[in-house]
């Protein structure tokens, strides 16, 4: 991870003091996590992701660049998250930081064990797709019925969040579109 950094910390040009000072944290720290002497909290590496403009995940992620990436189920990061926030997610074949999208599938909690009332806002532009289950989307100031078969795309900035409608859990495909890149 600590060598994925530094390539993209070169690659944007940018020297350890100036993605330390953009993140909040010490030359020092950051010198020790691209030289693997460390490791960083999930927020830490959250600010050096966004800073350098990578998905989050493509940090953590140990495989390497490649054109075809084929991921079987029993390989794939299952439900990161905490279920108790509204949600868990696997991410289903971000390895490439270059492609701009990052498919995942979400996991909504059933409402009695949901606790997540904040909505969210990210820099990418999301389009989900419904695979099991019904949710509330919230989308700004409006609230929108999604079930089974339903899909809708949005941009990320604006404040959204999947409301559980009864106990069933749901499943939601979605797919992060940076258009940064």
């Amino acid at each position: 991870m600590g060598k994925k950094i530094k390539q993209m910390r070169l690659r944007t040009k940018k020297t350890q003091q100036q993605v330390a000072d953009e993140c909040g944290i010490s030359k020092s720290l950051l010198s020790k996590i691209e030289n693997g002497q460390t490791a960083s909290a999930i927020a830490t590496l959250s600010k050096i992701s966004e800073v350098l403009h990578v998905p989050l995940s493509w940090l953590l992620d140990d495989h390497d660049d490649r054109d075809l990436v084929l991921l079987p189920h029993g390989e794939r990061q299952f439900k990161v998250g905490d279920e108790n926030m509204g949600y868990s997610y696997e991410l289903l074949a971000n390895r490439s930081r270059f492609t701009g999208i990052e498919p995942t599938i979400v996991h909504v909690t059933p409402r009695d064990m949901n606790v997540r009332q904040e909505a969210y806002t990210h820099s990418q532009d999301e389009f989900i797709y419904i695979l099991e289950g019904k949710i509330q989307l919230l989308y700004g100031e409006s609230k929108h019925h999604m079930e089974q078969g339903d899909s809708a795309f949005f941009k990320g900035n604006k404040s959204h969040l999947f409301i559980p409608v009864n106990n069933e859990p749901a499943r939601v495909l979605t797919i992060f579109i940076d258009n940064h890149l």
